[in-house]
């Protein structure tokens, strides 16, 4: 994933409200949102070249979810960090229990939300681990809070989405944002200018790289909504997929 906007036990009916983009190389094979042959409890999005996944959730509610931690030096790593969403949704650890016997040297650099039906930790090799309070936030590919132009808009339109009462594809529309923000408002990270423009806005569209899929998730004290858009180079839609299923307790 390359933006994570969410509110937390921001509705006393729904504990966890996720709006989501993946951005990635097109020619890089995935599977798309669906339960796991393997193993039916988990439903998410599978890379098809290393394994894993980016975002899920499973039927009793827990969600993971991770982006990349951009670093210019960033060594190549022995494991993909797909395994770390993957890891979390099959087991059945607590969430910080996961995130503290993370073996964080193993991977190049991440940002991993991880909620177990009761607490949301978000932890990090390249920053720290925290218990996250109720509120609004925006993840992408620096730590936690950074002041990136999509991460503050987006956790803005959903407070105002969530404020006003929305449907779910709502917050799918709110994901296809490509407004590019002025180049003194770019994130600061030694990269050409003109490759922050092509990556600033929550919606990238490209031809060789750009937003894969957006994903929606309403986590409920009932019911789970999760849906997936997919996209194709050029910004293009393809299928939509969209699951409704009671929590299993």
């Amino acid at each position: 994933m390359c933006l994570i906007l969410f509110g937390y036990r921001i509705d006393p009916n729904r504990p966890l409200i996720v709006a989501a983009n993946r951005d990635e190389f097109h020619g890089r094979a995935a599977t798309q949102a669906n339960f796991w042959p393997d193993n039916g409890n988990v439903l998410a999005g599978r890379d098809e070249v290393a394994g894993g996944t980016w975002l899920g959730c499973t039927r009793s509610g827990r969600f993971a979810a991770l982006t990349n931690f951009s670093h210019p030096d960033d060594p190549e790593a022995p494991r993909s960090r797909g395994s770390l969403v993957q890891d979390f949704l099959v087991g059945d650890d607590e969430a910080e229990h996961y995130a503290h016997h993370l073996t964080g040297s193993k991977y190049a650099g991440f940002n991993l939300l991880l909620f177990d039906g009761q607490t949301l930790v978000c932890t990090s090799n390249r920053s720290t681990t925290e218990v996250l309070t109720p509120g609004y936030y925006g993840l992408s590919n620096a730590e936690l809070g950074a002041a990136w132009p999509k991460c503050i808009q987006g956790s803005i339109n959903l407070e105002r989405w969530v404020e006003q009462g929305f449907e779910h594809n709502d917050l799918v529309a709110m994901l296809k944002d490509g407004a590019v923000p002025a180049d003194d408002q770019l994130p600061q990270r030694g990269r050409p200018i003109e490759m922050e423009r092509r990556v600033a806005p929550c919606f990238i569209i490209g031809d060789e790289y750009g937003t894969r899929a957006s994903s929606v998730l309403e986590v409920g004290t009932e019911r789970i909504t999760f849906s997936e858009q997919s996209y194709v180079a050029g910004g293009k839609a393809t299928g939509q997929v969209r699951y409704e299923l009671d929590l299993v307790r």
